[in-house]
C-alpha cells in the first residue's frame, strides 16, 4: 500500500514541476513574440501594446505560481484544494474524539498534519511555527506568543484575528517542552 501511496505522490510532485515549467516557458514565448514583431516592422503603437501586455503577464504568471505557506491559510481549504495543492497524502489516519461528532480524517504532508472535517480542513498541525519548534521549552512559546497567550497550564491560547471565521493558535506542553503546535477554527 505505501508504494501506491509513494508512486501517485511522486507523479503529483512530477506535475506540480511541470506546471511551474510552464509559467516559464510562457514568459519566453511572450518575449520571443515581441522581439519578433519589432523585427517584422509592426506599429510602434501594437509593440507599445504588446509589451504593456508582456509585461503585464510575465509579473503576474510567477506570482499566481507562488503559495504562501501561512499555516492559517490552510485553515477552511476544501479538500480538493488539499489534494491538489500538497497532492497525495503522506499517511491518512482517523482521530477520535471524545464523542462520536468529534472525529475527524487527518491527511499528513511535509507541511503538517491536516484534520478534515466533512469537506474542509478545521485544524493544522504543524512541527514549527513562528520561531517556535516541537520540543522548545515553554518559555519560548511565553516569549514569542507574548501578553496576548492566555497560560492554561499545560497549553497556551493565542487568538489570531483578521479571519473570516474565529481562529486560535494552541501550543501543547509536556513536562515544560512544546509537544505539538496547533492552529484551528475555535468554531469547531
Amino acid at each position: 500500500m505505501r508504494n501506491f501511496f509513494e508512486f501517485h505522490h511522486a507523479k503529483a510532485q512530477r506535475r506540480k514541476d511541470a506546471k511551474k515549467r510552464k509559467g516559464g516557458d510562457l514568459r519566453y514565448f511572450l518575449l520571443f513574440a515581441f522581439l519578433a514583431s519589432w523585427r517584422l516592422g509592426v506599429k510602434k503603437w501594437e509593440r507599445i501594446f504588446f509589451l504593456t501586455c508582456v509585461i503585464l503577464l510575465v509579473g503576474i504568471v510567477p506570482v499566481g505560481a507562488q503559495q504562501g505557506n501561512d499555516p492559517v491559510s490552510f485553515i477552511g481549504m476544501r479538500l480538493h484544494e488539499l489534494i491538489s495543492r500538497f497532492g497525495v497524502p503522506q499517511s491518512v489516519f482517523a482521530s477520535r474524539g471524545g464523542n462520536h461528532w468529534q472525529d475527524d480524517v487527518v491527511f499528513v504532508y511535509n507541511e503538517g498534519d491536516f484534520y478534515i472535517y466533512r469537506d474542509r480542513v478545521w485544524q493544522v498541525g504543524v512541527k514549527s511555527l513562528l520561531n517556535m519548534k516541537i520540543g522548545d521549552a515553554k518559555a519560548v512559546a511565553l516569549l514569542v506568543l507574548g501578553e496576548d497567550a492566555r497560560d492554561m497550564g499545560d497549553y497556551l491560547l493565542y487568538p489570531i484575528s483578521d479571519n473570516a471565521w474565529p481562529i486560535s493558535l494552541r501550543v501543547n506542553f509536556n513536562a515544560g517542552k512544546i509537544t505539538a503546535i496547533f492552529i484551528y477554527r475555535t468554531d469547531y
